[in-house]
């Protein structure tokens, strides 16, 4: 009778662990995107090249991130998508976001 219902339960606990761990890595990404959407905005703020700001966002962005920058007036705003699997259950799109205001060179 022990063997039986340890056999139903090791696997519901398995599941239960990677589901735990893919939800920790998708906060983790979700972090990451953040993080590279204000080092992007940073960059473009100082007066970096676009295609600077783009590299350290894509560097410091989980994997397979889309960066999207735009300059409008005195602020410019980059943006991190990243789609990441939870466990092969489902796809959940993680985002991050920053605006900053243009510096001015003296």
């Amino acid at each position: 009778m022990v063997t039986a219902e340890l056999a139903l339960a090791v696997p519901v606990v398995v599941m239960v662990l990677a589901l735990g761990l893919a939800a920790i890595r998708v906060g983790v990404d979700q972090v990451r995107c953040v993080d590279a959407a204000r080092l992007a905005a940073r960059a473009l703020a100082r007066g970096d090249a676009e295609g600077s700001a783009r590299a350290l966002a894509a560097t410091a962005g989980p994997p397979g991130a889309v960066v999207v920058l735009a300059a409008a007036g005195p602020e410019v705003s980059a943006s991190v998508t990243a789609s990441r699997d939870l466990a092969g259950w489902r796809v959940v799109t993680v985002r991050g976001s920053a605006t900053a205001a243009r510096e001015e060179v003296p």
